[in-house]
């Protein structure tokens, strides 16, 4: 055997969302005691974001009593799949998910953890998602430097995040594109967008799948224009909450809206 050195970035951990490879680098710190990402998360509590994983989890337990068994669920910007994990175990003969990772390592981490979790009611797929099918030029961060992935920018903007890293967009790599629209589906409950300012281009590509079936969309915002987020849903018929990060949109003709309230500002789920 060759006396070789490497470094070893994705590790295996137990967590509360199951048995999870993940990339130990994964994090950025705010100061010398507070830091964030999903590694970094899941390292320090063992769960990642899971009052926003419990909301959606309840958002399809309620698609499947108003519309029974057969709930699709997408996951646009799945990272690791800690949100896929939980859809599928939850959904285990009665819904399917679908998740799209863009960073290749990242997606293998996704693809081992759908394995290792025998989550046979998962797609995973390396591919980004916008508004038509073809292929994006996006840069690779170094996954041995510590940095929020989950935050990478796969387009630079004027106000592209710092994740830890530099980010040199000059040399890039392709990678799939696809639509929404593209999957040709025969139903659609769910769908999670979180790919970092990308958000309007994959609602571009979903106006024909929202309109025929107007499922309930968890977006997240920051990086994208929330005025133009929610009237493009109000223009469809869609109730917007503003939860933090997100927007939860509901069509109005949705059973489920009406087990959604605010009390004191915060979103409830009856």
């Amino acid at each position: 055997m060759a006396n070789t050195q490497r470094p070893i970035p994705f590790i295996l951990i137990s967590s509360n969302h199951g048995t999870m490879i993940i990339n130990r680098h994964d994090y950025q710190m705010v100061d010398q005691k507070n830091g964030y990402g999903v590694g970094y998360q899941l390292l320090n509590t063992s769960s990642c974001e899971p009052q926003e994983i419990d909301f959606a989890l309840a958002l399809l337990k309620k698609r499947r009593a108003a519309f029974g068994d057969g709930v699709m669920a997408i996951d646009c910007g799945a990272n690791v799949g800690v949100h896929t994990i939980e859809w599928a175990r939850l959904m285990y003969g009665w819904g399917e998910v679908i998740s799209f990772e863009a960073q290749e390592r990242i997606y293998y981490a996704l693809a081992g953890n759908v394995a290792i979790n025998n989550c046979l009611n998962v797609s995973a797929r390396f591919s980004a998602v916008g508004a038509i099918c073809s292929q994006i030029e996006i840069p690779e961060p170094n996954y041995l430097v510590p940095s929020s992935f989950g935050s990478f920018e796969l387009r630079k903007s004027e106000k592209t995040e710092y994740i830890g890293q530099y980010i040199d967009y000059k040399k890039t790599r392709t990678v799939p594109l696809v639509s929404i629209d593209s999957l040709g589906l025969k139903r659609l409950d769910f769908i999670k967008i979180d790919v970092e300012g990308m958000e309007e281009e994959v609602l571009d590509g979903a106006k024909k799948s929202i309109e025929k079936y107007r499922p309930i969309v968890m977006i997240e915002v920051i990086k994208s224009d929330r005025t133009n987020i929610e009237n493009y849903f109000v223009s469809r018929g869609y109730k917007v909450f503003q939860m933090g990060m997100n927007d939860l949109a509901i069509h109005q003709d949705d059973p489920t809206l009406a087990s959604v309230s605010i009390e004191n500002g915060v979103l409830w789920l009856r």
